[in-house]
């Protein structure tokens, strides 16, 4: 057999399966985390949760997700940063590498972006119509950071804001937003659970800009890590995650939280272990992997125990 006619006529991935892997579908919790949380705070405050409007907004937030992800694999095209970038760590790093393997054109993965937002704001727009006009507001706070993170003229990333600006808008933002939707209100209840889904998420951006560091330096991205380096910059680490479950004691202390989120402090063993990692092995893009994937599963499981200690609390 020609080696060359087996190479050629080895199967390519189907466009579904290079979509889902271009709009990172398993980093999804970043959205659901927050959705579900608000919505369950707001059952824990008497409001009655309306389930076609807890989909509509899931699915808002999803659709903004997948073009914030997707836009961000464009901008990263056009300013050559991913190109560059020989120390990623896949699925974490440096984006979805769509383009750069040839699976899918500039053109595309535009286009698919464009439509993502368009999907998201389309949803929104039909919660802002039956929900009221802070529903707007809020999603064109999100909308603005999620397409500009990286993208010109304000590619906020590379000003050093990126990473703060972010963890709020898939943070506290959502949450109200989320919490909106059913309650009709805000709450300084929803404000102060949101504090340590706004700081992991912001963790998680921050964590994954270490392997990228060189591409990132090197093509004028320059958020946090860049700015202090990776040495410096795990110090910046540790203080998110502090950050993170000190803001929970102290909801708790000031009895705005429910004893029960306590849960929550479960994840810190995980914590102190990817702060461990981050220490060791901060310049190691190989070896700093765990504390890559540690700080996902602390969002995610942070969430789920806090919504856990609400859900208690209603039911004890």
């Amino acid at each position: 057999m020609n080696p060359t006619t087996s190479s050629a006529a080895a199967p390519q991935p189907n466009k579904l399966v290079i979509w889902l892997q271009e709009i990172r579908a398993p980093f999804f919790t970043a959205v659901i985390v927050p959705v579900v949380l608000a919505s369950v705070i707001a059952w824990h405050d008497g409001y009655a949760v309306h389930t076609g409007y807890f989909l509509l907004t899931l699915f808002a937030s999803i659709f903004l997700h997948a073009g914030a992800n997707v836009i961000n694999d464009y901008a990263d095209h056009r300013s050559g940063c991913d190109a560059k970038n020989v120390e990623y760590i896949r699925p974490f790093t440096g984006g979805s590498r769509m383009i750069q393997n040839g699976l899918l054109s500039t053109r595309e993965v535009l286009t698919g972006a464009i439509i993502f937002l368009c999907i998201s704001t389309v949803l929104g727009l039909i919660l802002v119509a039956t929900k009221g006009k802070p529903i707007l507001y809020l999603g064109l706070i999100g909308t603005f950071c999620a397409v500009f993170y990286t993208l010109p003229p304000f590619n906020l990333v590379a000003r050093g804001i990126g990473e703060l600006l972010l963890g709020f808008c898939f943070g506290m933002l959502m949450m109200l937003g989320a919490y909106y939707v059913q309650a009709q209100t805000f709450s300084i209840g929803v404000v102060v659970a949101s504090i340590p889904v706004t700081l992991l998420i912001a963790g998680v951006l921050y964590i994954n800009e270490f392997p990228d560091y060189v591409a990132d330096r090197d093509s004028g991205k320059r958020h946090l890590v860049v700015r202090m380096g990776r040495s410096k910059a795990v110090n910046g680490y540790i203080a998110i995650l502090a950050g993170t479950y000190l803001s929970i004691i102290v909801g708790v202390i000031f009895k705005i939280l429910p004893v029960y989120t306590l849960l929550a402090l479960i994840t810190l063993p995980k914590a102190v272990s990817s702060i461990k990692v981050a220490r060791q092995h901060h310049s190691n893009s190989e070896k700093l992997a765990p504390a890559n994937a540690g700080t996902i599963a602390i969002h995610l499981l942070t969430g789920a125990l806090l919504s856990i200690g609400y859900l208690i609390d209603m039911f004890i």
